[in-house]
């Protein structure tokens, strides 16, 4: 009898150990599995098939196979310019391209461009891409940025978007004003004809400096192949720069007038300061000094 009822006691502990290890590693048993865009029975649900879900799901899968976003990623806080990248199907692009969006709240453009691939897109296989687009908010703010298939023919049932949320950044950084000559747009080269090319500058309350510190670095590789030119000597230096009543008063070194010589090369010098500064609002007129003095300076 004794015997019996061990060989009960173990019995049942098996039956237990077994029934508990299927649970753990199992999971639940009496359910319905989403499974490519259908639902299956596994074990005996009492609850009869979901009617939604699943479906939706199966198209969420479809999405992420035609176009796949590493950078950003949802939610994420991003400043300008935001670096987007990842791969998508040869058959997102069009020329090698498709459009981009980033959207305010209220559905508001707040910048667009393209990305561009990274191989040949004439396929059906995953491309690279990368893109980078920039954006200017003072304060920081939800957005969506919307990665678009290309659709040349306009017809709706060929556009695709993805959408995914980000947070925007106040940028570090401002936009000022340079003024150049250029070739390309004066070819009579009019001497004090002076044209405008955009710097970031990192955000400073003295703006009107900084913008003549970019101006005295001269033109970029790339602006001198658009044609800009600086009449400007290396070496210059501010050293000072106040304004009053509208009036901007600008001190430079030596190096300012050093061997320059011919009324043109001076009116182009006088033009490129002046703009430079009335570019803001507080600058009426620009009077120009070198080491103090505004008389018999910068005489051609």
């Amino acid at each position: 009898m004794k015997k019996f009822i061990i060989a009960i006691c173990l019995v049942l502990i098996l039956i237990i150990t077994v029934f508990s290890i299927r649970f753990i590693i199992g999971g639940p048993e009496d359910t319905w599995l989403c499974q490519n865009g259908q639902w299956v029975k596994h074990g005996s649900p009492k609850d009869p098939a979901p009617t939604t879900g699943c479906q939706k799901e199966a198209q969420d899968n479809s999405q992420e196979e035609k176009i796949i976003v590493k950078k950003p990623q949802p939610n994420q806080a991003v400043n300008s310019p935001i670096e987007i990248s990842g791969q998508a199907r040869g058959f997102w692009y069009f020329e090698a391209t498709f459009p981009l969006q980033l959207l305010d709240l209220q559905g508001n453009i707040i910048s667009s461009y393209y990305a561009q691939a990274q191989g040949d897109w004439m396929t059906e296989e995953f491309v690279p891409f990368t893109a980078s687009l920039e954006f200017d908010v003072t304060t920081q703010q939800p957005a969506t940025l919307i990665l678009k298939k290309d659709n040349p023919s306009g017809l709706p049932e060929y556009e695709d978007q993805i959408t995914i949320p980000v947070i925007l950044m106040p940028s570090d950084t401002m936009t000022v004003k340079v003024y150049f000559n250029n070739s390309n747009l004066d070819p009579e080269y009019s001497c004090n004809k002076v044209f405008a090319v955009e710097r970031k500058i990192k955000k400073t309350v003295v703006v009107g400096r900084a913008a003549l510190e970019e101006l005295l670095k001269g033109v970029t590789e790339e602006e001198k192949n658009q044609g800009y030119i600086t009449s400007i000597n290396q070496g210059v230096k501010i050293q000072s720069l106040k304004i009053e009543n509208g009036v901007a008063y600008v001190d430079f070194n030596q190096q300012l007038q050093y061997q320059v010589g011919g009324s043109c090369r001076v009116a182009a010098i006088s033009a490129q300061i002046t703009e430079t500064l009335k570019q803001f609002p507080t600058v009426d007129s620009v009077v120009i000094s070198v080491d103090g003095k505004t008389e018999d300076i910068l005489q051609p």
